[in-house]
């Protein structure tokens, strides 16, 4: 057994709790600390008191994977529900179903074709003038052509990132979002599925170790590093440096909690494409368990808008000026010893539960390598540039 090393983990969330438990497992203390009054990060969850509805407070988050290793990871400290994601989009006054599959393209251009024929119409349809597209605009008329751009991409984009499709990168468009069958199974990988109790019991779980402490409402300082064998950071990165270049921007997302009696639209997700609907979306959270049965609702509009200071931040922006901005503080970061800097906010990416969990079990590797070699840990265990 290696010397015991002190470790500080500034974040409850699935980074700094999977990192924690795989290093108190191997003898290590570990002080986790949270500016938050609770564990879990942005996937915590809670029942409502009106409904016992179990709601995610900031929005759902539903668990898909194809790495066994984590889902095999998560099943030990949940019971993990058979749950498909089975999204609807409201436009043009008609429901449909997303991803843009047989059923929507039918029932869209009111046709009857078979897969080979539904091809065929989309390759019609499609601007095959846009040889090398460069934005998400000219990838998205090129694909499937300007009558579904406009009716399911154009408005909600805008209102998710608040700029104009033809100022994204193609690269957000990254396959033929389409399916020639009936499958309206939202994501495509092999695991699928909810936790039976909710996220926050999942990490509670998770942090249960004797060699665990934790400490709520939190705010990291710089000073608290002393005392520490290594620190691992997951809160923003520019906020480490004091915001000394300028903050990185976000998206955040504002969210208009009601209840209703009964069922408010049947489904756990609904997109309104168009513009002229300010939300982008609602959620029906008791969708999100339904192994459950409520006489309530609980239901969440959608709104998307720039990260002010106190906001919370959600979608990095990763534009050409945000990435400017980036290298300066990974350029600082990377002159640092006895820190990693770990998760959606401390590497500036958009992460999937999953990539998180398994992000963090390798960060966790490698550190407990680093200390068998006696290297250097590195600041940042993936490429995030």
């Amino acid at each position: 057994m290696m010397n015991s090393k002190k470790i500080l983990i500034v974040g409850a969330g699935f980074s700094g709790a999977v990192i924690g438990r795989k290093l108190a497992e191997q003898g290590h203390q570990i002080h986790i600390i949270d500016r938050r009054t609770h564990i879990a990060g942005n996937c915590y969850d809670a029942r409502d008191e009106k409904t016992d509805v179990m709601v995610h407070t900031y929005g759902p988050h539903i668990f898909h994977t194809d790495n066994e290793q984590v889902w095999n990871f998560v099943n030990q400290y949940a019971t993990m529900m058979p749950y498909v994601n089975r999204v609807k989009a409201t436009v043009n006054g008609q429901v449909f179903s997303l991803p843009i599959n047989l059923h929507t393209i039918n029932q869209f251009f009111k046709k009857t074709c078979s897969p080979t024929e539904a091809k065929a119409l989309i390759a019609e349809k499609g601007d095959s003038s846009i040889t090398d597209p460069q934005s998400f605009e000219e990838q998205a008329l090129r694909f499937v052509g300007k009558e579904l751009y406009e009716a399911f991409f154009k408005g909600y984009t805008i209102k998710q990132w608040g700029m104009s499709p033809a100022q994204l990168p193609a690269s957000i468009l990254k396959r033929l979002p389409i399916r020639f069958n009936y499958d309206d199974n939202y994501f495509n990988h092999k695991f699928q599925g909810m936790p039976k109790d909710g996220y926050t019991k999942m990490v509670e779980g998770i942090l249960d170790h004797p060699n665990i402490s934790v400490t709520l409402d939190t705010q990291f300082q710089m000073q608290d590093r002393e005392g520490y064998d290594h620190v691992f950071y997951s809160g923003p990165l520019d906020a480490f440096y004091d915001f000394q270049f300028g903050r990185l921007g976000y998206r955040t997302l504002d969210f208009e909690k009601f209840t209703v009696e009964g069922d408010y639209q049947g489904c756990a997700v609904m997109n309104y494409c168009e513009q002229s609907v300010p939300y982008t979306r609602i959620t029906e959270h008791k969708y999100f368990s339904p192994w459950e049965q409520h006489e309530g609702s609980v239901c969440y509009k959608e709104y998307s808008r720039t990260c002010e200071e106190n906001d919370i931040p959600y979608y990095p922006i990763r534009q050409v000026g945000e990435m400017a901005l980036l290298e300066k503080y990974v350029d600082l970061a990377e002159k640092e010893h006895d820190i990693t800097f770990i998760g959606r906010l401390g590497t500036y990416r958009y992460l999937d539960m999953d990539v998180t969990i398994a992000e963090a079990l390798k960060t966790a590797e490698t550190y407990l390598a680093s200390l068998e070699q006696e290297n250097a840990m590195p600041v940042f265990t993936v490429s995030i540039r």
